[in-house]
């Protein structure tokens, strides 16, 4: 497993990544039940990281995308547990996923490694490309941020798409934390031990 990031993304985000394996994903883990629901209640009242979410607003604005209208999966989480919602309950690792993403405030990316096809670049998306997204239709990702293999066009930092989609018979994953450049590294750093130590 390789993921570069193209040239043409250099001072804009760093793909901080890693595969877990092997896993085993269940359509939900009841001791998860109790920290979900006390982490959505916390950032109902926590005070915002302005910081972090204005340096993922930033990095959508270099690429030309309003983050107003295509929200990052970070902040989608954020406004949804404001309003009073639950986080959305999917399979265990999508859960841990979603977790990390509202506490950290970064976008992540979570990818059935076995539907991966070669190696993984983080690039603009090209004229008429687009994928099949997570119980969506098309997601369009021209002169988007955007993952592809050698299959094509398969993820971003506001929606997935179904072809590398995590599900219970997965057994290993693609975890990608798309940073922003302004965030510090102790900010990603404490993103990625969180992260491995849910997955864990």
């Amino acid at each position: 497993m390789n993921l570069t990031v193209a040239p043409e993304l250099d001072g804009i985000v760093v793909a901080v990544w890693g595969t877990a394996e092997p896993v085993r994903v269940v359509d939900r883990d009841p001791r998860m039940d109790e920290p979900l629901r006390q982490s959505a209640a916390g950032m109902r009242t926590a005070n915002e990281a302005a910081d972090l979410t204005t340096a993922v607003r930033t990095m959508y604005k270099r690429v030309g995308i309003d983050p107003t209208k295509t929200r990052p999966s970070s902040e989608a989480l954020l406004r949804r547990v404001r309003k009073g919602d639950e986080l959305p309950r999917i399979n265990s690792l999508v859960d841990v996923i979603n977790w990390c993403s509202l506490e950290s405030q970064l976008s992540f990316g979570l990818y059935d490694l076995d539907r991966i096809q070669g190696a993984v670049t983080l690039r603009l998306g090209r004229a008429g490309e687009q994928y099949e997204g997570i119980r969506k239709a098309m997601v369009h990702v021209a002169e988007r941020l955007t993952l592809a293999d050698e299959l094509g066009p398969f993820g971003n930092p506001t929606s997935d798409s179904a072809r590398t989609m995590v599900t219970t018979a997965t057994v290993r994953a693609l975890v990608v934390i798309f940073v922003p450049v302004s965030v510090s590294e102790a900010d990603a750093a404490r993103a990625v031990e969180l992260t491995k130590s849910r997955i864990a």
